[in-house]
C-alpha cells in the first residue's frame, strides 16, 4: 500500500526550508503547527543546524521555549561543533541563555563551549551551573 500524501524529496526540502525560516524569524505558532503535524523537533539543515540552534542564535526566546517544551535537545552541535547556548552567548541573547540553562544545556559541549564563549564575552554570570 502506498501513501499518496507522502511528500517527495523536493517538497520535503521545501518544508525544511520553511521551518528553518520560521525558527529564525521567531514565528512560534506557525512552527509549532509544523511540529504538531509531524516535523521532527530536532530536524537539521545541511549545516547541521536544528530549529533550536537557529531560534537561539536569532534571539527568539518564545520559539526557544516552545521547542524545548516539545523536547528539543539543547546539546545538538552543528557541523562547526557549535551549540545553541554558545550561539546565544555570542549574540548576547541573555534570555535565551537562561532558557537553555534551565533546560540543562551542557555548558562544556561544543567548540567553543558555553563556558568559553561566556568568558570571551564577559557573560559568565549568565551560566547558572
Amino acid at each position: 500500500m502506498t501513501n499518496e500524501s507522502a511528500l517527495n524529496e523536493d517538497q520535503t526540502g521545501r518544508v525544511l526550508e520553511i521551518a528553518m525560516d520560521l525558527a529564525r524569524e521567531g514565528k512560534t505558532a506557525q512552527l509549532a503547527e509544523f511540529i504538531d503535524h509531524g516535523l521532527a523537533v530536532d530536524v537539521v539543515d545541511a549545516d547541521g543546524n536544528t530549529l533550536l540552534m537557529l531560534a537561539a542564535y536569532h534571539g527568539r526566546t518564545e520559539t526557544v521555549g516552545m521547542l524545548l517544551g516539545h523536547g528539543a535537545n539543547p546539546d545538538i552541535q552543528n557541523v562547526r561543533k557549535q551549540t545553541p547556548i554558545a550561539g546565544a552567548l555570542f549574540k548576547g541573547e541573555d534570555d535565551v541563555v537562561a532558557k537553555l540553562c534551565a533546560a540543562g544545556a551542557d555548558l562544556d559541549a561544543g567548540t567553543p563551549t558555553a563556558r568559553e564563549a561566556a568568558a570571551m564575552f564577559g557573560r559568565e554570570h549568565l551560566l547558572t551551573t
